[in-house]
């Protein structure tokens, strides 16, 4: 009788020590269909310890005791298999977690550079889309190149796209200075003239109105006087109005 209770005692230890591991996979779960697997297994391997205790405590002969022993293994085999399916489960969740973490890491990236931007132009805080802000930073580094013929294409393609962009008066400044680069001064001048007519608040409207001056100068037109004593008239605290001075007092 002693025998038989130290064996039942192990298999119930034996049980009773796998059986703990299992409860602390519990808490890797957190998805539903995962925990409800989980609480299924538990209750198989319940069930079982169970049977077994049951079955130690009614039975008290030698070869009762050894039927048992052999329970108790095939008990341990598939304890053993249960957890090895809860590993395998655990890992395939794990993997789902961290490839859904990833996606939405990558989602909110992309998401992120969808978003208008904040930037400082001429002075004013704007909003700009990431569109408007690389066809602008495109455009302007042909210019900075010297490639005054795909700049001028380039911040022709901008203004048109994007007309109430934040860009769009210094976009149309520089295309009236890419066409002045390539000696093409009518189509400087009627550039620089949409800047005062559409935009005749910007930073840019006084150089603008210099730049009309110039090319004017160039083809030999006397309005160019007039240009320039408009400009004084129109923006006097403007750097361009002193420029304007200063050639006047020359001619």
């Amino acid at each position: 009788m002693m025998k038989f209770s130290k064996s039942g005692l192990s298999a119930a230890l034996l049980a009773a020590t796998v059986w703990l591991p299992l409860q602390a996979h519990a808490g890797l779960f957190d998805d539903d269909e995962a925990r409800k697997a989980l609480l299924d297994l538990r209750a198989k391997v319940e069930a079982m310890r169970t049977d077994l205790q049951a079955r130690i405590d009614t039975k008290s002969d030698k070869s009762s005791t050894l039927d048992l022993v052999t329970q108790n293994e095939n008990l341990l085999q598939e304890i053993a298999k249960l957890r090895g399916q809860i590993e395998v489960l655990a890992n395939d969740i794990a993997n789902t977690q961290k490839r859904q973490k990833d996606f939405y890491t990558d989602l909110d990236a992309r998401l992120r550079k969808l978003e208008p931007r904040e930037v400082t132009i001429d002075g004013k805080t704007s909003q700009v889309d990431p569109g408007e802000q690389r066809g602008y930073d495109a455009a302007m580094q042909l210019f900075k190149a010297g490639d005054y013929k795909a700049a001028g294409s380039a911040l022709q393609e901008f203004v048109q796209r994007y007309p109430g962009s934040s860009y769009a008066s210094n976009a149309q400044y520089w295309l009236g200075n890419a066409y002045y680069a390539q000696r093409d001064c009518k189509a400087a001048i009627a550039a620089q003239l949409v800047v005062l007519k559409n935009y005749a608040d910007s930073p840019k409207a006084p150089d603008a109105m210099l730049n009309i001056a110039s090319c004017q100068t160039e083809l030999k037109d006397k309005a160019a006087k007039k240009t320039l004593q408009d400009l004084i008239k129109q923006y006097p605290d403007s750097p361009a109005a002193a420029t304007a001075k200063e050639r006047l007092a020359g001619k």
